[in-house]
């Protein structure tokens, strides 16, 4: 096993369209790396296709980042948000409360959603149809599709959507102090706590009012970490998906060839969404885990007690696994990709991510043909590495 230092980690990138270039070095010369990340700490990086699926399946690595050798990024990093959520926890403490929220994120409920995130994604255009050009796709457009459906499956007021959107962003950049990620958090924190309270003395028919009754008041969750999973859907369910519709249509704009031949074949689309999700793969964060034993994988051992970190949009550019894998190809079958995570945490609603992106992709295109960035691409303002996705922070576009 090579190790190697890396100018920084997480490493830039030189190009929107492209993962950083050390990485697709390292993929080549060491696909399992020990490197230094910024907090000080030794860790071993994973870029291979085949390593990562076979290591985030493996039950040896843990998601607890209070295990000893967890690789925390930064020095001096204070506690994640997520630290004691389901999302930080392996085994039956993470499978429990995926089985409470198992039924509605499956791929029969996305379908079942189609009809009102269609109405959405209508509404949405009519309203860009009327407005004068340039204007910003991504307040316009790219935010409200996943914002609406993700308020309509828990049963928020989308009216409210300043108190999560604006506080998200801050908890997401790594250069928000301890204060602003503790403010962001109690203001969405405080807003849910409150929204519970009047879902138990009025329930309606929504995702809070059916685990309030079935979860909270029987006592199989308590209050707390019932309105954290809900900070944690609420959260993980707009932003995802909004920074991927905006840089998916950033890329099909940059790749005229391609949105042409899905204007002529709109079969097409359910497959390009998978493609879209591989060439862009928006974690600019990578995934963490440290090891509980010694694992042996490709005639190398990571040893017990080592961080293990894996940058999935370079492991979606691994050529073993995806033929030409920088060359984005809207036919190819793309759907063995790692943008939603994979084993035990997959991202629990991908099926509904899916179903947006193939809508709001497919209805843009169609209703607005000549669409055109408004701008020079490389005018395009993007997020800088310390934002844990990576995507367009406004995309001026016209018609």
């Amino acid at each position: 096993m090579l190790s190697r230092l890396l100018s920084s980690f997480p490493a830039k990138r030189t190009c929107p369209f492209h993962p950083p270039t050390e990485y697709a070095e390292l993929q080549r010369e060491a696909p399992l790396a020990r490197i230094k990340l910024a907090s000080g700490r030794d860790a071993v990086l994973v870029t291979k296709h085949e390593y990562v699926r076979a290591l985030l399946e493996d039950e040896r690595l843990s998601a607890d980042e209070t295990t000893p050798g967890y690789p925390h990024l930064y020095e001096g990093a204070f506690e994640s948000p997520l630290k004691g959520t389901f999302m930080r926890a392996d085994g039956e403490a993470h499978y429990r409360v995926r089985r409470m929220l198992g039924k509605d994120f499956t791929a029969k409920r996305a379908e079942a959603l189609r009809p009102h995130i269609e109405a959405v994604v209508d509404e949405c255009l009519d309203a860009m149809a009327a407005q004068a050009t340039p204007l910003d796709l991504v307040p316009a457009y790219a935010f409200p599709i996943p914002s609406r459906t993700i308020c309509y499956l828990l049963g928020v007021p989308y009216a409210d959507r300043d108190v999560f959107e604006k506080n998200t962003r801050a908890m997401m950049n790594h250069k928000s102090q301890r204060e602003e990620v503790q403010a962001a958090m109690g203001a969405i924190y405080a807003y849910l706590d409150d929204l519970v309270t009047k879902k138990l003395a009025n329930p309606q028919d929504d995702l809070i009012s059916r685990l309030a009754k079935e979860e909270l008041e029987p006592g199989h969750l308590g209050r707390q970490e019932f309105i954290t999973i809900l900070l944690i859907l609420l959260v993980g369910g707009h932003e995802t998906t909004a920074t991927m519709i905006g840089l998916g249509v950033f890329t099909l704009l940059h790749h005229d060839e391609q949105r042409q031949e899905l204007l002529r074949d709109p079969s097409l689309w359910p497959n390009a969404v998978d493609e879209l999700l591989r060439h862009q793969t928006i974690a600019q964060s990578p995934t963490q885990r440290v090891a509980l034993a010694d694992i042996e994988i490709g005639g190398e051992t990571i040893r017990r007690g080592e961080g293990v970190v894996f940058e999935l949009a370079i492991a979606n550019r691994d050529p073993s696994a995806f033929p030409e894998p920088d060359r984005l190809d809207l036919r190819r079958n793309a759907r063995a990709h790692l943008a939603f995570n994979h084993g035990p945490h997959i991202c629990l609603g991908h099926a509904m991510a899916r179903a947006e992106l193939e809508i709001a992709f497919r209805k843009l295109f169609t209703r607005f043909p000549t669409l055109r960035l408004a701008v020079p691409w490389q005018e395009v303002p993007v997020r800088p590495p310390s934002v844990g996705l990576f995507g367009v922070e406004s995309l001026p576009v016209a018609w």
